[in-house]
């Protein structure tokens, strides 16, 4: 049953591969949702720990590391740096961000791992499994690819199958390779230990059906697996890159990184209290609180994509039943995935928006971007993500709506009330109902977000602004200030309360605009019981200039992030072409037929109703020839006159639009499809030949 008053929670952010950068996906997928969930509570002045890191082990890692020419080591090094500061930047409110390459996670993961084993919680299984001869190592899924059973991608990994989505294992793929060599990998003989999850199916299903009031994406993803029937999954690897196994004689094996991943969790709290006070002490309590009655109940919220929630509903859970001392997750709130100008987000085609790219190429818009995220964000499906939405919510929403109404609230304070907040006066029907409206918005707000709905709760921040500009526009202060200048005061007063409310519910997706206003309002801390009130700003209390909150982004800008993400990919694509195979062998007397020659470009023109062709004269010594070329979609007619050029001159005429073309111009294709003329070392003499 889900914990209803807890004392603390515990909140985690999933730990990412630190093998690339961060990405849009990865922030409206888990990290955007868990640091507005973290920002609520603590505005509601609970005690929370926020914890989240980089997964440090594992094949994602090694392959980068292949790729880049790094140590593995070096490649965690250089991406945990990169992804730690681009949070940072972002306001992503970790307590922690840690890392699994730690000596605290290296000991704690091996700590857990040997009590399951000492209870024989683990069944050691002798099986077949998939072997590179050439590399001579044995493959872990990443390192095997083939053909997916499900929808035939035959590049489908050997875990997963990143077309379909399907789960799959590496003896499901037909024709399978190793991606370290691209042989064919064979089958031999290894020793692993494996979770009992087939054993602990009924004490797996009580504890999810305990939970029906997690969102229906994971409770039904936990419900399939479940009826389809749990099978022992192998806990350990024969890999060299990872966390030994502390048991003797397992030269070779690491902890499978699912295992020990999630326990990044536990170690990261270790490692938060140790860098505050010097010593782990008190780290029980986020994770351990019934040891102890006297600590109350904690409260563990795992924030995910869908792709983990089999590992933090199911196998992690029962890592932790098998332990028997730690808190179950109470609540896995996983979102679907986020697409991106029409196709799949993918690191592998270089098509993704990366977050320390945005930081450096639009500064001061990292609100902009937690707006957008949330506003569209994959809450209940897969959702998209489009620079043009992008721009209209920014000039649209956050520009006309929210911007608009704090600019205008604190503009006319300072034109007609000296630039304080001006004492209320007698109140109308039309001032109570508005008061009576904001009283009740943050508890609105705050039950969405209690209920991981993020995407309402931000609909009804957008609805308190619409209230305050609403207001404004019904009770028109600067036509009423010639008449009444003490309704004014009245008007701007309730303007100002909704403002400095606004400031305080907005905070959990906008914290560097809520901090703005709370400087230009001299707001202490923006604690949620104090919004809605309508004396939340003391009557004289001095206000700052206006300054404006956001931006209009212009086209320019828009279109120029559009431009980089295809040329993104189409550079991506390039990396992957190869050289085309050579053709059949020939004799030298084929070749020796062939009369090529140097000559120059004298004139050239476009042919009348042709794209592509361009009509050449060219002078090859002993005489002109006319030449037509499939080349005027690479180059201009005037930009080649004068080319000195390769030329086979005993090619068969042939007719083209009505014209006698004689031989070819030689020309050599880039990999993105350009044409170059080839062309000889030094200046030679028309005629010349090529031997």
């Amino acid at each position: 049953m889900p914990i209803t008053n807890p004392k603390r929670y515990t909140v985690t952010a999933a730990l990412i591969y630190a093998n690339g950068p961060i990405h849009i996906g990865h922030l409206a997928g888990c990290y955007i949702p868990a640091d507005i969930y973290v920002r609520y509570l603590r505005s509601n002045e609970k005690e929370v720990a926020f914890i989240s890191g980089t997964d440090e082990h594992g094949v994602p890692i090694t392959i980068r590391a292949k790729k880049e020419g790094l140590t593995p080591q070096q490649v965690v090094d250089k991406y945990y740096a990169q992804i730690d500061q681009a949070f940072k930047d972002l306001g992503v409110s970790f307590d922690i961000y840690s890392r699994t390459s730690r000596l605290v996670h290296h000991e704690t993961s091996q700590e857990i791992f040997r009590e399951l084993y000492d209870k024989n919680v683990f069944v050691e299984e002798t099986t077949e499994q998939y072997y590179d001869e050439t590399a001579q190592q044995f493959l872990a899924d990443r390192y095997i690819v083939g053909t997916c059973p499900v929808c035939a991608n035959p590049n489908a990994y050997g875990d997963q199958c990143e077309r379909c989505g399907s789960t799959l294992s590496p003896l499901e793929l037909k024709d399978p390779r190793s991606t370290l060599s691209g042989a064919k990998p064979v089958l031999r003989v290894t020793k692993n230990w494996y979770l009992p999850l087939d054993k602990m199916q009924p004490q797996i299903e009580n504890y999810v059906n305990s939970h029906t009031e997690w969102k229906t994406n994971v409770f039904g993803q936990c419900q399939s697996w479940l009826k389809d029937g749990l099978k022992p999954r192998a806990m350990t690897r024969d890999l060299d890159w990872g966390i030994k196994v502390p048991v003797a004689d397992t030269e070779g094996k690491v902890l499978y990184v699912w295992f020990e991943a999630p326990i990044g969790y536990i170690s990261a709290t270790k490692d938060w209290l140790t860098q505050q006070n010097g010593t782990d002490e008190g780290w029980k309590k986020w994770w351990q609180p019934e040891n102890d009655p006297a600590e109350g109940e904690t409260k563990l919220v795992h924030f995910i994509g869908k792709d983990n929630i089999v590992f933090h509903c199911i196998i992690f859970p029962a890592m932790l039943m098998a332990e028997g001392h730690y808190i179950l997750p109470d609540n896995v709130p996983a979102n679907e995935f986020m697409n991106l100008e029409g196709d799949k987000i993918s690191t592998s085609r270089n098509w993704a928006v990366w977050l320390h790219e945005y930081l450096e190429e639009l500064p001061g818009k990292q609100d902009v971007l937690r707006y957008v995220l949330t506003a569209n964000g994959p809450e209940t499906k897969d959702s998209e993500f489009t620079w043009k939405d992008f721009q209209t919510r920014n000039n649209s929403e956050l520009v006309g709506i929210f911007g608009n109404f704090i600019n205008r609230a604190v503009v006319l304070t300072h034109k007609f009330c000296g630039g304080r907040v001006p004492a209320a006066g007698e109140l109308l029907n039309i001032d109570q109902q508005v008061l009576t409206e904001l009283q009740a918005f943050p508890g609105r707000i705050g039950e969405v977000i209690e209920n991981y709905r993020f995407r309402e709760a931000l609909t009804l921040t957008m609805d308190l602004a619409r209230l305050g500009n609403k207001y404004l526009a019904d009770t028109q202060p600067w036509h009423v200030i010639k008449t009444d200048p003490e309704r004014v005061n009245t008007i701007l007063n309730i303007a100002l309360q909704i403002s400095a409310s606004l400031a305080i519910v907005a905070e959990p997706v906008l914290p560097f605009t809520s901090a703005k206003i709370c400087e230009q309002f001299g707001l202490d801390k923006p604690l949620w019981k104090n919004a809605g009130r309508a004396d939340l700003l003391s009557a004289g209390q001095p206000i700052l200039e206006a300054s404006l909150l956001f931006e209009k982004i212009e086209d320019q800008l828009i279109e120029k992030q559009i431009e980089k993400l295809h040329e993104a990919k189409r550079m991506n694509e390039l990396e992957g072409k190869t050289v085309l195979p050579i053709k059949t062998e020939i004799q030298f007397d084929d070749f020796s037929k062939m009369d090529i020659r140097v000559a120059t470009i004298l004139a050239a023109e476009n042919v009348p109703k042709s794209k592509k062709l361009l009509k050449l004269l060219v002078d090859i010594g002993s005489e002109q020839r006319t030449v037509l070329s499939g080349i005027s979609e690479h180059f201009k007619a005037e930009d080649i006159i004068g080319n000195k050029v390769l030329y086979l001159a005993n090619l068969a005429p042939r007719k083209m639009m009505g014209m006698e073309s004689h031989g070819m111009i030689l020309m050599a294709e880039d990999r993105d499809g350009s044409l170059a003329f080839v062309q000889p070392g030094k200046e030679v003499w028309n005629g010349g030949t090529v031997s």
